[in-house]
């Protein structure tokens, strides 16, 4: 054997699974076969909502990263003494630790498999959360919100990429949506236990999701489309059948992705950043940084992570209550989009969803000026901040209904699978670079001036409108492997 060839061998063997369950399906498929039975390959069968359901523990973890910050703000600066410069920095810290994440996601999920990269994810993201439940001033607590940011910036990549890999074509949007949707309840429960608990238990109970997640990713199969960019056939067929049930005939979606992996793998040993100029790189890749980078100027992580010093300020004297039932109404709104889109279509609800932020923007911003030329014990000051707040409500409900889950939705749906390791870590970093700006910013923007701030992120939404209307294409009901032909 060649040196070349003992290379080539070695740089195989790093692309493995990380987590191996396609045995006992196999072992399954086999003593069926000998029964002349099909009954206990169906009771060993993993549906795909179970799959999903089980990964979607990730987004959950990610949702209570993002909501820990706004019900547990007064507490943290009593408790450790820190100014609201010093709190804005904590509140951040999650996105720069996402941002390394980010840039790393790709590869790792491209080397050891969806699933190991959500395990690796979740190790870190623990560790953080114990960091900062047993933290006595910023350096432990600095440290736990970098760890979580970086185990999330992992998850945010990873989990939409695994669910679009997994999913029929007809149910791809609305399991896809589930993302988004796992990712609210988080930031729901972050909001509801932090009503009742100290933040530092609350800390300890931001383990939870990634300590169930880790032994369920031992009960699922690896995405089977990377199982056959591996070369794995035997485990990418496996892994696809059980995915769609040991009845189904899986023949023409195995041709498909074989000629679809096919097809890049001829291309993929040439593919650089140079590469990226190429329309069907630049394309889906523009597509995908855009919509990602204009979920996060639209403003949302800044209402999100400081909505109980919003509603402070708009004169809720139970701002944290109110926060909450804010969360509950995006979980609601969120599960709507989850049952809508695959009926209406991506483009429709990202329209839709773009014009309510605008309109809702413009009212908040419109209430917070005007409040500065009345009295504060006037009627109409109290009916400008009933306005700010049903303000401030819609645009949530708005963005949870489109520009929420979609953008994350058509990410994995649209970078070519020879790319997309690359593309994605470049649209993720994108995503959490300016979702790390907006956080950094809000706090210190909403003292300096709210209406300002809310008419700036009005302005991003107003373009997001024309960004959707122009660039974004549909891919409702289409594989992914014919949305790869379609940028060819």
């Amino acid at each position: 054997m060649s040196f070349r060839d003992e290379t080539e061998d070695a740089r195989n063997d790093l692309r493995r699974p990380f987590i191996h369950t396609g045995s006992w399906y196999r072992m399954g498929s086999r003593q069926s076969s000998m029964m002349g039975s099909s009954q206990i390959i169906k009771d060993n069968s993993i549906s795909v909502l179970a799959c999903v359901l089980i990964v979607a523990l990730g987004p959950i973890q990610f949702g209570f990263t993002c909501g820990y910050s706004s019900p547990t703000q007064a507490e943290i600066t009593k408790d450790l003494g820190l100014t609201v410069s010093e709190y804005s920095v904590f509140g951040s810290l999650s996105n720069v630790g996402a941002m390394v994440g980010a840039i790393a996601s790709g590869q790792i999920a491209e080397y050891i498999g969806r699933k190991g990269s959500l395990m690796i994810a979740a190790i870190p993201n623990i560790i953080g959360w114990l960091c900062i439940s047993f933290a006595k001033d910023t350096s432990f607590l600095y440290m736990g919100r970098l760890l979580e940011g970086f185990g999330v910036g992992i998850i945010s990549y990873t989990v939409p990429v695994y669910i679009a890999e997994i999913a029929p074509q007809n149910m791809r949007g609305g399991l896809g949506s589930v993302n988004q949707l796992s990712v609210t309840i988080g930031i729901m429960l972050a909001y509801l236990l932090g009503l009742f608990v100290p933040w530092r238990i609350l800390a300890v109970l931001g383990t939870l999701p990634c300590i169930v997640l880790i032994p369920g990713l031992f009960f699922i199969p690896e995405s089977p489309r990377w199982l056959a960019k591996m070369g794995m056939t035997d485990d990418f067929e496996t892994s696809l059948q059980v995915l769609r049930g040991f009845e189904t005939d899986i023949t023409v979606e195995v041709n498909e992705i074989k000629r679809s992996v096919a097809s890049s793998t001829k291309r993929s040993s040439t593919v650089r950043f140079v590469d990226l100029k190429r329309r069907r790189y630049y394309f889906p890749l523009m597509v995908g940084i855009g919509l990602l980078v204009l979920q996060q100027l639209g403003g949302i992580n800044g209402v999100l992570f400081y909505s109980s010093t919003i509603f402070e300020s708009a004169g809720v004297t139970s701002s944290n209550a109110a926060t909450f039932g804010v969360g509950a109404i995006q979980v609601v709104a969120t599960a709507i989009s989850t049952w809508l889109v695959d009926k209406a279509g991506r483009r429709l609800l990202l329209t839709i969803s773009s014009v309510g932020m605008t309109i809702s923007l413009v009212i908040v911003a419109a209430a917070f000026y005007l409040k500065g030329f009345v009295s504060p014990d006037s009627d109409m000051y109290s009916m400008l901040s009933i306005l700010s707040v049903v303000g401030v409500v819609a645009m949530v409900v708005s963005f949870s209904l489109g520009m929420g889950p979609i953008p994350w939705l058509i990410m994995s749906e649209i970078l070519p699978v020879n790319i997309k390791g690359l593309a994605g870590s470049i649209a993720t970093l994108a995503n959490w670079f300016f979702s790390w700006l907006i956080t950094m910013t809000a706090n210190l923007l909403l003292a300096w001036n709210s209406g300002a701030t809310f008419t700036i992120y009005g302005v991003v939404c107003a373009f997001t409108v024309v960004f959707v209307t122009l660039w974004v294409p549909e891919t409702k009901g289409k594989t992914l492997e014919e949305l790869q032909a379609l940028f060819r």
